[in-house]
Formats: C-alpha cells, sequence, structure tokens
C-alpha cells in the first residue's frame, strides 16, 4: 500500500511524467473509496520521502483535512520516539532530519490556518513532562532544533532560489511567525542554551546555530539583548581553554558566527555603527586573536585554521559595514566619525588575518579589503590633497598583497600533485592584483615605489649571492614585474618617439635592465625561468632599444628549449616564436646558430593515441606532455627557425639554404612513411600529417605576406616562392595518394593557406590539384566550408591572375559543393555545418561578384551551371527555417541584377542610396529578374510559419526589399506593370493596396523602401 501511494505521488508531481499515467495517479490518489487507505499510507511514506509531503501540498493532491490527519499521525509518533516516554533509542540522525524536513512540509501547508499552535506542539517535545520546569528532555531538544533549523532553510535562506509564489509564502509564514511565537522562541534558545551549555555541546551547536539563522529576519532586540549577550560570551570564553575538545571547538565557532550574522542583519548605517559599538566587537576580535589557538600556536601544527577563519568573517562583514558607513550619503557626521575611529581600530585585525599564510583564511578577507579599497580610491578622486594622508593605511595593505602572492614554503611547484593546490593559488593571485592595480590606481607613486623597491632588492640579493636566492623571492619579483605592466603600458607601449611613455613605463625599464644584466644561471628554478621568458616576451619592445641584450636572452631562450621538465620545454617553444616574431628585424643573422641549437628537436615522431580504459583519448591536446600537445607546440619552433631564417640580415641565398636544411629531411620521412600510410597504416598517415603540417608551419614563419591587402609586408623573393615549391608539390604528392584519410586532408588545407603567403599567384596553377584532392566523396561539408574560405582569400588576393584557371574549375567545384549540400543531415551537428556550407557558397559567389569576376559565372564554360547556381540562391531565399542563410541569398541576387541587370533606367530619388554603375545589360536578364527574383521577395514572408516580427526575419525583408527596389532602377516601368497586372493581384492584393506599395517603390529609397517593407508585410500578414 505504501509503495503505491508513493509511486502515485511521484508519477503526479513529475513535470516529465506521461500526462495519462499522471492522470492516473490523480485519480488514484483523490478517489475517496481509498481515502483512509491512502492517508495512513501516505504518512508511513512520509518518513522516507518527505519530498512526497511537499509534492502532495502544493499540487492539491492532499486537501486539509487529509493533512491533518496526516499531522496527527506525526505527532503521535513524535510523542512516541522523542516525547518523555519515547524510545530508548532514537532514530539515527538521518532518519531524524527526513522526519523534520517532513515536518517543515506540513509546517509550511498549515501554520496559517490549521496548525497554529505548532510550536506549542514541537516545544512540548523538550520537557520530561508536562509538570517539568525546565526543559530536560534531550532527544525532544534535538529534534527541536533541528526542526527549527530546518524551517530556516525553507523560508528564510537567502541563498535558497524560490520562484515568486514560493517567496511570496516564505514571507507571510516569517510575518506570522514574528506576529506569533517569535518570543516564546528566543525564550526557548535561552532556556536550552543555559541549561545545556555545559552538558551537551551537540545541543549547544544547534541551539546557536538557530540563534544565528533566524537573526536575519526576526527582531534584533530579541537577541542582541544582555541575557543573549551574556550567553554567547560565555560560549567565547571557550577560546582560552587550550584543551578545548572538538565539540567544544564547534559551540566556540558557532558562537563567533551568531556574532557575524548579527552584523550581517540589514540596518541604517547609523544603528549598524552603533550597534557594532554596543557589541564591542573590536574588544571581542583582539581577545579571539590574542588566544592561543590564534596567538601561541600561530606558525605551528596546532594553529587552529578553523577558528581563524571564522573569526575572519566576522573581520570581514563588521569591515565591510563600517565601510559602508563611510561612504554613505545618508550617514550624519558623527556617525561617519565612529566609523572612521572603529576602521583605525580593525585595520591591524584586517592586516593580521589578511596576511595569514593561510590562503583560505586570507581569501575570506578580501572582499572587506576591496571594499576599503575602493573607498580610499573614490575619496581620493573626490579630493586628491587627502592622498599623502592615506599612505599610512595603503602601504601596509599593499606589502601584505606583495607577500601574499609569494609562494608559501610548503609548495612543490610543478609537481602534480600540486596542481591543484597551483590552480587555487594563481586564482589567488589574480584576486590579490586586483586589490593591487586599486592601490596603484589611487595613489601610483606609492605602488611604483613599492614594486619597485621589491625588484631591486631582490636583483641585488641576486648579484651578492651569486645566485643562490630563494626561488619564491625571485619568483616574487618577476611576478611583480609581469604584473607591473598594467600600469606602465596601459596607454600604448613602453616607448613613445623612442622615450618611455611615462613614469611607470620609465620605473620597468629600469626593472627589465636589472633583470637581464643578472646571470640566466641564476634562475634556477623552473618557476622563475618560465617568468624570465613570459617577461621578455610581454616587454619585448624593451629589446628594440636594447638591442644588445637580445644575443644573450636568445640564448637563455635556447637553453630553455632543452629544459628536462616538459611543462617549461614545451611552453618555451611557444615563448620563443613569439619572441622572435617580435623582434624579427633586430635578431641580426642568428638562423645558423638557432638551426644547430634546435636541430635535434625538429626530429618529427608521431605517436598514435592510446585510448584509455574509459574510452578516452590518452594523447588528447588537454594533456601537458601528450603526444598531441608536444607536436602542436613544435610547431611554434618551425614557424620561429621560419622567421629568424627569413630576416633581412639573412643573404637570400642562405634563406633558401637554411629552408632547405628544414625541408629536406622531412620530404624524406614523408616518402619513407608514404608506402604503409596508403596500405592505411595509422602511424604512417599521422607521421606524414604532422611532416605537412611542420612543413606549412616554417611557411608561415617565411612571410608575413597576404595578398590582396595593404600589408607592409612584402611578397617574398622568388627563390624562396620556389624553395617553397617543393612544399606545395610534396604536399600534393602525399595529398593525391592519401585523400581518403581525414588527417591528411586537414594538414594539406592548412598548409595551402600558408603556402599562399609565401608561393602567391604560383600556387594558382596547381589550384585543380588541390580541389581534387581536398574535396572527396567522403569530405565533410565542414571541410568544404573551410575550403571554400580558403577560396575566397585566393579570390580576393589573386584577382587578376585567376580567371582563366577559375573558368575552367568552377564547374567540377561547384558540382561537388551542391553535392554536399543535398546530402541529407543526420544530427544537430551535421545541420550546423550544412548552415555554415551554405553561407561559405553563398559568400564565394559574392566574392566572385565583388571582384569583378562575376562573369566566370556566365562565361561558356560555366553556362551549363548556371541554371543550378540559381535554383540553390532561391531555395535559399526562402528557407524559413534559416534566416542568416535567406539574407546572404538576397544580397546575391541583388549583386547579380546590379552587375547584369544593365544601367539604371530610373534615377535614384538618393543617389548616395542608390546602385552602383554596372555592365550593360545580359540578354534576357532584365525579364530574368522579373520573373524570377521579384517572387522570392514574397515566398519567405508568405510561409505560414514566418514571423515579420523576428529580429532576424526583418533583416531578411529588408534584403529583399532592396532587391525588389534594384529591380526597379534597372527596369523601371516594366517591372511596375508586372507588379500591377500579375504579381501583386495574384496574391490577393486590392486596387488599393497595389497602388500604396508600387507608389511606395517608386518614391522611397532604397533605406526607406526597406523600412516600408517591413511594416507593410506585418500589416498585410496580420
Amino acid at each position: 500500500m505504501e509503495e503505491q501511494v508513493a509511486n502515485a505521488i511521484e508519477i503526479a508531481g513529475n513535470p516529465s511524467s506521461d500526462q495519462t499515467i499522471k492522470a492516473q495517479a490523480v485519480d488514484y490518489l483523490q478517489s475517496a473509496p481509498s481515502r483512509p487507505l491512502r492517508l495512513a499510507g501516505l504518512s508511513v511514506t512520509l518518513y522516507e520521502n518527505p519530498r512526497d509531503v511537499r509534492i502532495a501540498t502544493q499540487t492539491g493532491l492532499v486537501d486539509i483535512q487529509g493533512l491533518s490527519f496526516i499531522k496527527d499521525n506525526l505527532l503521535t509518533y513524535l510523542q512516541q520516539m522523542y516525547g518523555p516516554d519515547g524510545a530508548a533509542q532514537s532514530d539515527p540522525s538521518n532518519i531524524q532530519n527526513k522526519i523534520a524536513q517532513t515536518i517543515t512540509y506540513l509546517f509550511s501547508a498549515l501554520y496559517a490556518t490549521e496548525w497554529n499552535t505548532f510550536f506549542d506542539d514541537i516545544l512540548r517535545l523538550t520537557y520530561n513532562g508536562p509538570d517539568s520546569g525546565v526543559r530536560d528532555n534531550t532527544l525532544g531538544i534535538i529534534f527541536y532544533l533541528r526542526v527549527i533549523n530546518s524551517i530556516h532553510d525553507e523560508i528564510g535562506d537567502v541563498l535558497v532560489s524560490r520562484s515568486r509564489a514560493e517567496q511570496d509564502r516564505a514571507n507571510i509564514l516569517k510575518d506570522l511567525i514574528r506576529e506569533r511565537d517569535v518570543q516564546k522562541l528566543v525564550t526557548s534558545w535561552q532556556d536550552i542554551l543555559s541549561q545545556w551549555q555545559e552538558r551537551n555541546d551537540l545541543i549547544a551547536e544547534m541551539c546557536l546555530r538557530a540563534i544565528g539563522s533566524w537573526v536575519s529576519w526576526i527582531n534584533i532586540s530579541l537577541v542582541v539583548n544582555q541575557t543573549m549577550l551574556d550567553l554567547l560570551f560565555r560560549q567565547l570564553a571557550r577560546v582560552k581553554d587550550v584543551d578545548l575538545h572538538q565539540g567544544g571547538e564547534k559551540v566556540r565557532d558557532a558562537a563567533i558566527d551568531v556574532f557575524t550574522e548579527i552584523v550581517g542583519k540589514k540596518m541604517k548605517p547609523a544603528d549598524k555603527i552603533d550597534m557594532i559599538v554596543y557589541l564591542n566587537l573590536e574588544s571581542i576580535v583582539a581577545q579571539l586573536t590574542a588566544s592561543p589557538p590564534l596567538h601561541e600556536h600561530r606558525f605551528t601544527s596546532k594553529y587552529d585554521t578553523d577558528l581563524a577563519e571564522t573569526v575572519t568573517k566576522l573581520v570581514n562583514i563588521t569591515t565591510v559595514d563600517i565601510v559602508k558607513a563611510l561612504d554613505s550619503e545618508d550617514a550624519d557626521n558623527a556617525t561617519k566619525e565612529k566609523a572612521e575611529a572603529l576602521l583605525q581600530a580593525f585595520l591591524p585585525h584586517i592586516l593580521r588575518y589578511f596576511s595569514d599564510e593561510y590562503d583560505e583564511i586570507c581569501s575570506t578577507a578580501i572582499p572587506c579589503v576591496n571594499e576599503l579599497l575602493s573607498y580610499l580610491r573614490k575619496v581620493a578622486k573626490r579630493n586628491p590633497a587627502i592622498i599623502p594622508q592615506q599612505s599610512a593605511m595603503l602601504l601596509p595593505i599593499l606589502k601584505a598583497i606583495i607577500q601574499k602572492m609569494r609562494y608559501d614554503e610548503t609548495s612543490s611547484w610543478g609537481t602534480e600533485d600540486d596542481q591543484m593546490d597551483e590552480m587555487e593559488f594563481q586564482d589567488l593571485r589574480k584576486r590579490l592584483n586586483v586589490l593591487q592595480q586599486i592601490i596603484a590606481s589611487t595613489n601610483e607613486q606609492l605602488y611604483m615605489d613599492a614594486v619597485s623597491e621589491v625588484v631591486r632588492a631582490t636583483f641585488h640579493n641576486v648579484r651578492q649571492s651569486g645566485g643562490q636566492i630563494d626561488w619564491r623571492d625571485l619568483d616574487l619579483a618577476l611576478h611583480e614585474m609581469f604584473l607591473f605592466g598594467e600600469l606602465a603600458v596601459r596607454c600604448g607601449g613602453l616607448y613613445t618617439k623612442n622615450k618611455p611613455n611615462n613614469p611607470a613605463s620609465e620605473r620597468l625599464i629600469e626593472m627589465m635592465l636589472m633583470m637581464v644584466e643578472s646571470d640566466i644561471r641564476s634562475f634556477r628554478h623552473p618557476a622563475t625561468q618560465l617568468q624570465f621568458m613570459e617577461i621578455c616576451v610581454r616587454y619585448s619592445s624593451f629589446f628594440e632599444h636594447h638591442a644588445r641584450f637580445i644575443p644573450g636572452v636568445l640564448e637563455g631562450f635556447l637553453q630553455l628549449a632543452h629544459h628536462q621538465m616538459t611543462k617549461v620545454k614545451v611552453r618555451s617553444w611557444y615563448l620563443f616564436h613569439r619572441l622572435v616574431k617580435h623582434l624579427r628585424n633586430y635578431i641580426g643573422n642568428v638562423a645558423q646558430t638557432v638551426i644547430a641549437a634546435l636541430g635535434d628537436l625538429l626530429t618529427i615522431n608521431a605517436e598514435v593515441p592510446v585510448e584509455g580504459p574509459d574510452g578516452d583519448d590518452m594523447s588528447s591536446e588537454d594533456h601537458e606532455g601528450s603526444a598531441d600537445a608536444l607536436f602542436n607546440n613544435q610547431l611554434y619552433l618551425f614557424e620561429a627557425i621560419g622567421t629568424i631564417c627569413s630576416t633581412s640580415s639573412v643573404p637570400l641565398d642562405k634563406q633558401v639554404v637554411y629552408a632547405q636544411s628544414i625541408m629536406n629531411p622531412i620530404f624524406i620521412d614523408m616518402e619513407r612513411n608514404l608506402g604503409a600510410a596508403k596500405s592505411h597504416d595509422e602511424r604512417a598517415l599521422l607521421q606524414i600529417h604532422h611532416d605537412i603540417m611542420a612543413l606549412g608551419t616554417l611557411a608561415k614563419g617565411f612571410s608575413d605576406w597576404i595578398p590582396g591587402t595593404s600589408s607592409p609586408a612584402v611578397p617574398p623573393a622568388p627563390e624562396i616562392s620556389e624553395a617553397f615549391g617543393q612544399v606545395a608539390e610534396a604536399t600534393l604528392v602525399a595529398l593525391e595518394s592519401l585523400k581518403f584519410s581525414f588527417s591528411i586532408r586537414t594538414a594539406a588545407r592548412a598548409a595551402f593557406s600558408r603556402l599562399i603567403g609565401v608561393r602567391g599567384s604560383h600556387n594558382l596553377p596547381q589550384l585543380p590539384r588541390w580541389i581534387d584532392g581536398l574535396l572527396t566523396q567522403t569530405s565533410s561539408k565542414d571541410e568544404m566550408a573551410l575550403f571554400l574560405r580558403l577560396l575566397d582569400q585566393v579570390i580576393f588576393g589573386f584577382k587578376t591572375e585567376i580567371y582563366g584557371i577559375l573558368d575552367t574549375l568552377l564547374t567540377p567545384f561547384l558540382q561537388r559543393v551542391f553535392a554536399g549540400i543535398s546530402e541529407p543531415t543526420t544530427g544537430t551537428d551535421d545541420e550546423i555545418q550544412l548552415a555554415e556550407l551554405k553561407r561559405e557558397y553563398l559568400n564565394f559567389l559574392l566574392m566572385i561578384l565583388n571582384n569583378d569576376l562575376g562573369t566566370v559565372i556566365i562565361s561558356t564554360t560555366n553556362q551549363p551551371i548556371f541554371e543550378t547556381v540559381i535554383t540553390t540562391i532561391e531555395h535559399f531565399a526562402k528557407d524559413v527555417d534559416d534566416f542568416p542563410t535567406a539574407k546572404m541569398a538576397f544580397l546575391v541576387l541583388s549583386r547579380m541584377s546590379n552587375l547584369w541587370g544593365g544601367p539604371d533606367v530610373v534615377q535614384p530619388s538618393n543617389p548616395a542610396n542608390g546602385t552602383t554603375p554596372s555592365q550593360s545589360a545580359l540578354p534576357g536578364f532584365t525579364q530574368f529578374m522579373i520573373t524570377r527574383f521579384s517572387p522570392l521577395c514574397w515566398a519567405l514572408p508568405m510561409n505560414p510559419s514566418f514571423n515579420p516580427k523576428d529580429a532576424q526575419a526583418k533583416q531578411v525583408l529588408g534584403e529583399a526589399a532592396a532587391l525588389q527596389k534594384i529591380i526597379y532602377l534597372k527596369t523601371g516601368p516594366e517591372y511596375v506593370r508586372w507588379l500591377r497586372e500579375t504579381e501583386l493581384p495574384g496574391m490577393g492584393m486590392g486596387p488599393d493596396l497595389v497602388n500604396e506599395y508600387v507608389g511606395s517603390l517608386e518614391m522611397l529609397d532604397i533605406k526607406g523602401f526597406r523600412q516600408f517593407f517591413q511594416a507593410f508585410i506585418q500589416r498585410f500578414s496580420a
């Protein structure tokens, strides 16, 4: 019976239940004949599933009479288990919590109307008998406190998310409690605390937790009174007990939390400051801070971190409220004077816990420090004259921030076991830096002086000790240097017209000089070695003005590129690439040295990913040191070498020699693996993939030139283009043999993209081979879209040279694209790829049309495919499920109309918004525009699923309107006659609508007609 009831309630209350089954469950629960059994069964199930009560009450499955029946049964059970004659052994804690939840849900449903004796009934459990004058029933008291805390969680906890209706109900219940029962509840807490504080730590702790939670929504005077405070102070006195057991510690901490909750209660600033003074919180915090667990035991294994964090919460919330009072416009001068005095008194406590060696404790104090610093900045901006006075407060805070950014003595940087600690510490550093930057924006000079002193002292110690310095100190100095750039380069780079950009830049340049003049061998620890490289890259402009340091820095990078720790080694490859890219024009002729130093790192060894026991790829890029991650970073070395070899200081013949010295071993490797790869050997395919990627990345390093742009970079010399012709040929040979492989196609596409900048128009004759290899029967829609994007780049860069090749390859190329578009989709990812392919196809057509290559579409060679091109565009223009593609389709049609529709026969009303000059009309195209393009403008809005108010739909309508306007400008009266006699009447428009529409088309400019058409469609569709 119980199981049937529970199942029925679960089905009825589950929004995802089948509606038919849900109706059956509701009928069962509401059937009159089953009522007594149903309620009895429900009463039993509540002990195991209190959520059933919530479902039953909120969904109305059980009426008030039924809930009262359940309540009576439950009260009988509570008396038997927790009353004076209760069972010798109580329910386990988890069962007690579930029953407390059940009682809470019944309270929510019945307290307002049917159970106004709720608290009296539960409080009765706290006595051992009706005549007992003291609350002496241990089991009953514990259960009562569970219920009290559960009720707060249900209606008072602000961290719990509630619907509007739930919050309204909670507010009503809180008002009723305040009106009816709160006084007796507070009295019960005082009774329990006074009677049990020395006898039962669990009861004392639970009672304090109840007081702390309820104080946020009951009258503060009920708690902040001498009787209650005396009880609280007595619990705080436990802090002096050096042998306090765990239960006592929890009671002590709970008492401190009560003060934290009291201070956190919303009040007017004046009232809050008066309360802080009345509670003498500064004295409380001082006594707690001076207690043995926090003072004598600090820096020992006996240090009580839980207590320290609890006290920090009190300091934090108190300081936040003090600062809010200082910053409040509603606070009078007397209140602000008190707040200022409190702030000065609390500052030592803020610094004490903010600078605590445990990061969790420091983190707890960060909000109040942030609040304080933000307030000081606001005051300084309002009154700059006060800045020197603030230094006494800002400087110790800044020193504490800097010190907290230092790794502690227990850190073991770089080990796998330390990864989580490292992440948490770096997160703390970010939060500390926010505070540091607030200080910098408040008192820039103070910040610059403090950081400069740390850096200067550290590098002085490096020189004095011969590099024998704690790595943590050096790391701290380097970290502060790295962050200093947020001030030094905020208005541009380090230099302006060869002079430091600002005083902060000047300081940073001094720091950089100290760093680079130190022997790199002084940076012995991996963390400091990484920081050194990061700083060199971030402030690479320093070396443009101090080029004498570049050789030494490069030597240091080349050493670290062979670091024994993978994390440092792999990161150094990327940073080396960044450095040489920035300093390309300053490095000089060091190519041979660099190639010799890095030669052993350029050997490519592909490793086939190994699946772990859970099926995941163990060689994923996400795993540091994995084969994928190593190779992806190895590519930076190839690009860096390409950059170094192609500098102007390297003779052209040497550039070719150096390039070939890198390429030839890779060519040999590709040839060696090609046979096995043809047999689908997985490792051989991956090896050739890596080889192609390396060659393409080398090409990327050799040239920054982007064809068709105004980039200051110049095309590479013919000798370089010829040298990289071998790369193109080797890649094509591999692609033609292995085009069945997705990874080979991916690598080849990347290589093709990078060869554009180094080979230029020399790539064009090979374009048919690239297309044949990259667009195969097995190519995905995503691959086609990516290649279309590449072809856009080629067309844009070589529009004057590509016509002949484009004329030859356009038809077979588009046929492959059409095949990809027509393939059925098999899921969401496939649908996304299809939409992307459609848009790239349309963009490809626009690229052709916009770069004076439109005639290739209608050439004799491609005339047979022209109808298919138009048909696809028409189809996309009518797709109500893909507005972005429909919009692009209309853009293509408008561009075609402009190009092939001949000169305007109607003078635009606004020439600035008119059509662009066009070539002579394509024979028959004007009629084609009228009969084929114009009806498309109505196809989409006439679709029943079309919503003309949708933002994207409006954009489509705007482009459709623009197309109609262009057709009108090209054909004039002929189009007007078509609209009046055929198109508009065919859609059911009467003479008045037709006249309005045609008149607007004739009189408005394109912008005006866009707006008209959007509004017209909304009216016409209504």
